[in-house]
Formats: C-alpha cells, structure tokens, sequence
C-alpha cells in the first residue's frame, strides 16, 4: 500500500535548515532519507506549511541565505506542482465544505473554536483538514501520515513508520 505523508513545518525547517528552526535537523534529514528509500511513500505539502515556511524564509536577515533558501524551496513546490517524486500533488478547493470540515475540526473530534481555545491555531487545525480531504478523495488508496514535530498536532494523526 502506498504511503501519504503529509509535511508540517517543523519538519521542513528542519530540511531545508533554516537558521533558528532547525534543531532536529540530523535526526529529521536522517528520517527523510530512510522514507525516500521507500518506493511506495510520497510526500505532500499542505498548504499551511507552505505558507509558514515561505515566511520563515522571509524573515531571515541575511539575504544571501535567504535567497538560497527561497530558491531550494522553489525547487520542491515546483517538484509538487509536477507531482514528481517524492512529492504528491495534493489538490483541494477552497468552498464551503472545506470551510465547514475546518470550523468542525476535520474529524478531530474538537471543533475549530475549541481547538483555538485550547491553543491549537488555525494552520494546524487546517492540515487537519486538508488530510480528511485527502483521505475523502483517495479512500483506502494510501496509508495517510503526517510528520510534525508538535506532539499536538501529531496527536490527530499517525506518524510515518522509519
């Protein structure tokens, strides 16, 4: 059966070794090495980390660094957009049952609302929600995961196997 991973941000800070995110790096690269050895397992990269790593990068004062970053980054979104492996191309619509499986809280069991008081914020409570899309699309197709380094988040869905 193939394997879906979804990537939280922590673990692409990691990989992409951006400065002050990346402390778990060995351990991370080490990991992503052992799953790309894999030949049914694929990445996907949610939205909300995207996004949050792209500011990361921003953020950064050296703008050498950031440039180079910017550009290995590129390189993957464009290997996502292309569905070329590792990497699966993870398409979802921003509608009204999208919105609703998110306010609901994906099937956590936890509203958004309830998540946020609790300290959950939105982005992870949305890939949360882009997984229950996955999952609703490909049915049985793939054993979904995803990998985060927040024992939070983590907590929702299962971690890939190494």
């Amino acid at each position: 059966m193939n394997q879906a991973i979804f990537i939280d941000t922590s673990i692409l800070c990691n990989l992409l070794d951006i400065p002050g995110k990346a402390q778990d790096r060995q351990q991370v690269v080490s990991r992503f090495k052992t799953l790309q050895e894999k030949k049914n397992c694929h990445f996907i990269l949610p939205i909300t980390a995207v996004i949050e790593t792209g500011n990361h990068i921003a953020q950064l004062s050296d703008g050498r660094q950031r440039r180079a970053l910017a550009e290995k980054f590129q390189t993957w979104l464009e290997l996502s957009a292309r569905s070329q492996p590792p990497y699966v191309l993870h398409n979802f619509e921003w509608n009204k049952g999208f919105i609703e499986k998110f306010l609901q809280g994906a099937g956590s069991g936890t509203t958004y609302v309830d998540h946020a008081q609790s300290g959950v914020g939105a982005g992870d409570v949305w890939i949360l929600t882009e997984i229950d899309s996955y999952r609703a699309r490909i049915g049985k197709q793939a054993d979904i995961r995803l990998w985060t380094l927040d024992k939070g988040l983590g907590s929702h869905c299962p971690a890939p196997d190494f």
